[in-house]
């Protein structure tokens, strides 16, 4: 059967094989007609020829009534016939229209498929097709027509490349596509050259056919590919997030060696350089890096070729940046690997802590007497000491993994057997047992005898038990000498019970002797004890008295430094000014005799207690540099200070009083070149050091100068004669001379404050005096003492200061003092004067000075508190206030530190509160 092409359809073309009967029939009748006429043409051929010889008219009748009658019959069976053909034809006719029709409908339908669609036979050629199928072989659609067998089909497609499979793999495609065909087992799906994508569906037709339809998904695919792609990136993304916070450095590498993923800890862990970790790095990138390290890279020649090398790998690695790290190759299915870098330093770190204290402890172990042993819960040994393996006489491979019962003696495993399993259920047990050594069973020498201690070695509980017994130590002393004391204490006893029962008469009768001396022995503890505590009661009404006593002569004596002071600021003859000089020089002398008496009393009693804090040393040395720099001027010598940033914790007060001594003498015994006040460091300390260029000191005295009223260099005493003197030498000479107490301070104040001090000298060239002091550091109240400990000076002409001080005597020292320093001083009794003198004053005083003692129970720091907030209500601005007073109690001190005033010490010393003035204005 022909099969037409698709639309237009072919008219003259054979019937579809729904005419097939009909044609066959009309074919019959076709021959019965023809061979009726035949036999007619026949029958009259032989009637004609066969005419009877006799020529009988009878006979010829009765043969042309017979021939008529069957020409008639058949006559009649060709019109029958003629019938029939005719029905026959009309009916084909019928069959052949609607065979028509039923094609016309059927090629419609294939074309309004919505697709291609294609017909194979039983024999796979191609039979029926529609216009769609040719859409999807627009390199071939030429050459498609009916009959072509689909092998030919799919040859043909590869050879025009009108599928992508035919650049890649062309015959594994033809072998796929013949197997899909054959097998008919669902849809497959094909991309072709020209980007789109079809989908075919094949099913076998009852007759061994074949129906195919083909679908263009190009857009489905397109949608798949963007929803693949997004979740592509969505899972990238989630896979560089975790890869990112993950503790391990992370990278991947593709079969072809690219880097196509690394978190940032892969970048931290091992410094990597940009091109190394980049879009487009390979591994050869990294590989150079690692050859750039040299001994500190990966040397590894199975990690640094892994296409040859592509199994598991892992080694550890001391990295240049001195991380160890943990390196682990894993190969990836498809090809290509994955890199993990742990830093494991910190964990190398405590193997190595545990290895060492393994060591110590194994250290300590072996070393004591003791046979130290432990067992797990099977009684497998896993450790003991050197004394242990001795008593065993084995090595310690032939004890450590063993059980007890191997190892140990059996008499004395049988000894023992029932405190292991006491230790082993939680318990701890104790026993002496004979000492057998194991594998010398019939040892002769003296048994030895040991203490034995099972300890059970409690791990953590489980969730359905109390307790977890891991093992037990063993600890086992040898109490062979002890038995022996023991025997020895026993038979001792006895003996001395004897020789007690002997001497107790002779004890009974010295016992009323020694009742005797005892009576005696307690009257004499009596007396000691009531005179100790005289002699406590005689030192504090010491202590007390010099504190009352110093305070009341501090208090004139103070007056009348401000009235030399002042007097000494105005212009005299020599004669008055050299008697001015030795007032004031014998007044100083006062001074100090005095504040040395109460500081050594102080000392010596112990009522001084250190308030050790953080400051700069340049608020302690700056003001001792000022107030010593005229005195210095005065001498002709020349006093350096090498100024420090440097912060100390000590004491400020006490530490003043060490190194304001080290500064007089130097000032005092150095009579040409001069003196140097400086700093160094060593180590945690800060070393305080003066030098001068004085006469020195023997090596034999250095320890001497130290004792009370000990003195090496002496100046003219008081009373030199005057008149050869001009102003200023009375002075000089007079302070030639000390009391010899200084240095007796110094070292009972280092004692108090816990520092040591040195000196070293050279007879001819000068001496050196330090004090190490323990470095501080820099907290805020520090920085507020070295603020006020380096302010800069300044002249005191027209400075305002109002004094409040309840002795008028002190008021008009003061007042002279102020006035020659070319200030304006207003004075006042009490704090209620001090108001109403504040309130006549032209304009608000630039500082205040204060007793602390006001008298009727005020004190100056409350009374100077209220004035400084009345100034600052009016101005905005409080001024500065110095409290002067002649207690030196640490209360008082700890009071005007309270209110962070500075306080000066009676008798006052004019340089130095004319430099705190200037310092504090400046």
């Amino acid at each position: 059967m022909i099969i037409p092409k698709p639309l237009p359809a072919n008219r003259d073309a054979a019937p579809v094989p729904a005419d097939a009967d009909a044609a066959r029939r009309i074919a019959d009748l076709e021959q019965q007609v023809a061979k009726l006429t035949r036999i007619n043409q026949s029958l009259m051929d032989r009637v004609e020829r066969h005419v009877d010889g006799q020529g009988s008219a009878f006979s010829l009748f009765q043969t042309a009534i017979s021939l008529e009658n069957q020409v008639r019959s058949r006559t009649r069976s060709l019109e029958e016939a003629l019938i029939d053909l005719e029905q026959s034809y009309q009916e084909a006719a019928m069959a052949r229209e609607q065979a028509e029709t039923a094609r016309l409908r059927l090629f419609t339908a294939i074309e309004a498929v919505s697709g291609g669609f294609a017909l194979f036979d039983a024999d796979d050629r191609l039979v029926l097709f529609n216009q769609d199928y040719l859409s999807f072989w627009p390199g071939m659609a030429g050459d498609v027509h009916p009959g072509m067998s689909f092998s030919d089909m799919v040859h043909l497609a590869v050879q025009r490349k009108s599928v992508m499979d035919a650049y890649r793999d062309p015959d594994g495609w033809v072998r796929r596509r013949l197997r899909q065909h054959a097998d008919c087992q669902g849809p497959t799906v094909h991309a072709l050259s020209d980007g789109r994508w079809m989908q075919i569906n094949e099913k076998r037709t009852n007759d061994g056919g074949v129906v195919a339809i083909y679908t263009d998904i190009t857009a489905l695919k397109r949608r798949e590919t963007q929803q693949w792609k997004a979740a592509l990136a969505q899972k990238s993304t989630l896979l560089q997030a975790t890869l990112d916070n993950i503790f391990q450095g992370v990278a991947v590498y593709d079969a072809q060696l690219a880097l196509v993923a690394w978190n940032n800890e892969f970048v931290r862990l091992l410094d990597l350089t940009p091109r190394c970790v980049r879009r487009g790095a390979v591994f050869a990138d990294f590989q150079r890096f690692n050859d750039g390290l040299l001994a500190h890279g990966i040397s590894e020649p199975r990690f640094l070729d892994p296409q040859n090398n592509p199994l598991p790998l892992r080694l550890e690695q001391t990295w240049f940046n001195g991380r160890v790290l943990d390196i682990e190759r894993n190969p990836m299915p498809d090809g290509g690997f994955v890199l993990t870098f742990t830093d494991i330093t910190e964990r190398k770190r405590n193997e190595e802590a545990l290895r060492d204290s393994e060591r110590r402890i194994r250290l300590v172990t072996d070393a004591m007497p003791a046979l130290i042993a432990y067992a797990d819960a099977d009684e497998r040994y896993q450790f003991v000491n050197a004394p242990y393996r001795q008593w065993l006489h084995r090595p310690e491979t032939a004890i450590l993994g063993r059980r007890m019962r191997n190892v140990l003696a059996p008499a004395f495993y049988e000894r023992s057997r029932a405190y292991i399993r006491q230790a082993l259920a939680g318990q701890i047990v104790s026993f002496e047992v004979e000492l057998t050594p194991t594998g010398d069973p019939d040892n002769l020498a003296e048994p030895r005898y040991a203490h034995v201690t099972f300890v059970p070695h409690i791990g953590l509980p489980h969730a359905d038990q109390d307790r977890v017994i891991l093992g037990l130590f063993t600890l086992m002393q040898d109490v062979t000498e002890r038995r022996r004391a023991d025997a020895a204490i026993k038979e001792a006893n006895e003996t001395l019970e004897r020789r007690v029962t002997e001497r107790t008469a002779a004890l009974t009768a010295l016992n009323g002797q020694l009742q005797q001396e005892i009576a005696e022995r307690r009257e004499v503890e009596r007396a000691l004890q009531s005179a100790k505590v005289e002699a406590e009661q005689a030192n504090l009404s010491k202590t007390k008295f010099l504190a009352a006593a110093s305070h009341d002569l501090l208090q004139p004596l103070n007056s009348a430094r401000l009235f030399v002071s002042a007097l000494a600021e105005l212009e005299h003859t020599r004669k008055n000014r050299s008697l001015i000089d030795n007032i004031d020089v014998s007044l100083g002398a006062v001074e100090g005799l005095l504040d040395a008496l109460l500081d050594i009393s102080k000392l010596d009693a112990g009522a001084v207690s250190p308030e050790i804090v953080d400051f700069p040393i340049g608020s302690l040395l700056g003001p001792l540099s000022t107030e010593h720099q005229v005195l210095a001027q005065e001498q002709g010598l020349a006093l350096r200070y090498v100024p420090s940033r440097a912060v100390v914790r000590s004491d400020i007060r006490l530490l003043r009083s060490i190194v304001q001594n080290f500064l007089s003498n130097a000032v005092r015994y150095t009579q040409r070149g001069g003196v140097l006040l400086g700093c160094r460091r060593r180590g945690d300390t800060l070393r305080i050091e003066v030098w001068d260029s004085g006469p020195g000191i023997p090596a034999d005295q250095l320890d001497e100068i130290f004792k009370e009223f000990h003195q090496l260099h002496r100046g003219p005493m008081l009373g030199s004669p005057i008149g050869n003197s001009t102003k200023g030498e009375g002075r000089t000479r007079a302070t030639g001379r000390g009391m010899g107490l200084g240095l007796a301070i110094v070292r009972r104040v280092a004692k108090v404050l816990d520092v040591t001090v040195e000196t070293r000298s050279m007879v001819g060239r000068g001496s050196i005096f330090s004090v190490a002091v323990p470095l501080g550091t820099m907290t805020a109240s520090a920085v507020a003492r070295r603020v006020a400990g380096e302010g800069n000076a300044r002249p005191l002409d027209g400075t305002l200061v109002l004094v409040l001080d309840d002795e008028p005597s002190a008021l008009m020292g003061m007042q002279a003092l102020l006035s020659t320093w070319g200030c304006e001083a207003a004075v006042a009794s009490t704090g209620e004067e001090a108001l109403e003198v504040l309130g006549r004053l032209p304009r608000p005083p630039d500082a205040l000075i204060a007793d602390f003692h006001l008298g009727d129970g005020h004190t100056g720091p409350d009374e100077v508190t209220r004035l400084r907030q009345v100034i600052a209500a009016g101005t905005g601005l409080a001024p500065p206030a110095i409290i002067v007073t002649a207690d030196h109690t640490p209360e008082v001190e700890a009071q005007v530190k309270q209110h962070q005033y500075w306080m000066l010490k009676k008798p006052l010393n004019p340089a130095q509160l004319r430099a705190l003035l200037s310092s504090m204005l400046g």
